[in-house]
């Protein structure tokens, strides 16, 4: 099958890097990009016409801490005074016999509501990450082949692995805070992992593959971070851990082990080509840890190690990246994630680009472009897929198109410009993964997308319902999510 996909602005790759086309076209051949170049010079001998109009044709978006489920942020980042303890579990509740919020039906249900989501917000490859405070304990292989069987079904591109973890984060019943720990529950996690990196190699798709990706670093023991750096070694995957994301998680490793979170990667054999670090924040550069480079960011660059960086999910969360020139200057890769609710990059970059600007007091050093670089090469380095993040002959046929013509948007200017200041991930015209049409103006051929939002809605609620049995504090779901006015 050969595809002619046409549109006012095409954002190409050549030179050593992205170049924006007007009026251009790509023939897509295959899995593969055949052709790039003006529409006017365009080969007429193509079994399917895609026009895009007036769009943004550009690198289909790579989130590598991509959200498989629903509510994550939804329902922590809306902070009151009693959401100190965010939402974590209660001691009580993790000795006194865990349960999945859902069931098996309605956790699948979730999966392909999230992935849903994914393509149509322009992201054709993802990096999922769910949160575990629903789950029984972390997640499993049965989990995550029902993801891959998501994934293929939907024809994302994916790069997956079940999270495992030793302990977490809980509170006790004085509100102090602990992480209580089931080393048996971790053990059989990873095994469950390594289990899957077989099971998908099984499955034989050429759209997965997969990942060994430990929870946060400071609720896996070390021994156990020292086998996944030897699997991984011995298997040649790549390892996402979130670390380096939290000023308790530098000091909780500092008082156990005498070494930073970077020299416990170092010290267990993850640090390397291999390993994605979700969030990277707390380096020595950080203000809240020494304000100054000591070295970490030249230790990571040497490394080959790459980070995901997560800007719309900072700036919820009021955690920035300081400062993303930093990091690049320094020779550090970096990807882009989403994180959070909903799977948004457009939005993420409009983000990080702000966050930018007021960080080096100049309105100039917005790194619009290294953002874009992120979200597309950045992620395509730190996944060691050349053939990706980009439009090019040879590369794979993974775009996504985003609409300008929405009266709402106002006037084009510079297209990548003018979609970061007015538009959204939802202004997603096309998205097509190994030239296969993904989706197509807000819809997923054999989707039925107003039945699928019904059925999120309702798993919505069960999610949102369980945290009353999780929750130290107890109470309502009023209590715990109190309104933002009075009701009545």
């Amino acid at each position: 099958m050969r595809f002619l996909l046409t549109a006012e602005h095409v954002l190409a790759h050549g030179a050593g890097g992205h170049r924006l086309l007007r009026d251009a076209a790509v023939v897509v051949h295959g899995e593969h990009i055949e052709w790039v170049g003006p529409q006017s010079a365009a080969p007429s001998d193509t079994d399917e016409r895609i026009n895009l109009g007036s769009s943004l044709l550009m690198p289909g978006l790579i989130d590598l801490d991509a959200l498989s489920d629903i509510d994550h942020l939804i329902l922590d980042s809306w902070w009151d005074a009693g959401h100190s303890a965010r939402l974590r579990w209660s001691s009580e509740h993790f000795h006194a016999g865990r349960r999945h919020a859902l069931s098996p039906a309605e956790r699948k249900t979730m999966r392909r509501y999230a992935l849903a989501q994914l393509a149509l917000h322009g992201i054709t490859t993802f990096m999922p990450i769910a949160s575990e405070v629903h789950s029984e304990w972390a997640e499993s292989h049965d989990d995550f082949t029902d993801v891959a069987e998501v994934a293929m079904e939907l024809g994302l591109r994916g790069f997956l692995g079940p999270s495992y973890r030793s302990g977490v984060h809980a509170t006790t019943a004085d509100g102090t805070h602990a992480i209580e720990f089931d080393d048996e529950e971790g053990r059989r996690g990873f095994a469950d992992a390594v289990r899957f990196l077989d099971t998908l190699q099984e499955m034989d798709s050429p759209l997965l593959s997969g990942v060994l990706m430990p929870c946060r670093i400071e609720t896996v023991r070390e021994d156990l971070l020292a086998e996944t750096a030897r699997v991984a070694a011995e298997r040649d995957v790549l390892v996402r851990v979130h670390a380096l994301q939290g000023l308790s998680e530098r000091e909780l490793i500092l008082r156990e082990k005498g070494i930073t979170p970077l020299e416990l990667l170092q010290r267990t054999g993850l640090l390397s080509r291999r390993l994605i670090i979700a969030h990277g924040i707390f380096l020595d550069i950080h203000g809240g840890v020494h304000g100054e480079d000591r070295g970490d960011l030249a230790t990571l660059a040497a490394a080959g190690a790459s980070i995901v960086h997560c800007p719309l999910t900072n700036t919820r969360y009021a955690s920035h990246l300081q400062k993303l020139s930093r990091y690049l200057d320094a020779g550090v890769n970096i990807s882009l994630g989403t994180d959070s609710f909903p799977p948004d990059l457009i939005r993420g970059i409009d983000a990080g680009v702000h966050v930018a600007q007021e960080q080096h007091g100049d309105l100039s050093a917005h790194l619009l472009a290294e953002y874009v670089n992120a979200a597309t090469l950045g992620g395509a380095k730190a996944l060691r897929r050349p053939d990706l993040g980009r439009i090019e002959v040879g590369a794979a046929a993974d775009l996504a198109a985003f609409a300008l013509d929405d009266f709402r948007a106002g006037p084009v200017e510079d297209p990548i410009r003018s979609l970061i200041l007015s538009g959204t991930g939802r202004d997603t015209r096309l998205t097509m993964v190994a030239g296969r049409v993904v989706s197509r103006d807000g819809t997923i051929p054999g989707v039925d997308l107003e039945e699928l939002r019904r059925e999120g809605q309702t798993v919505f609620d069960a999610l949102r319902a369980g945290y009353a049995e999780r929750d130290h504090r107890g109470g309502t779901l009023d209590e715990l999510f109190p309104p933002v006015f009075p009701l009545g």
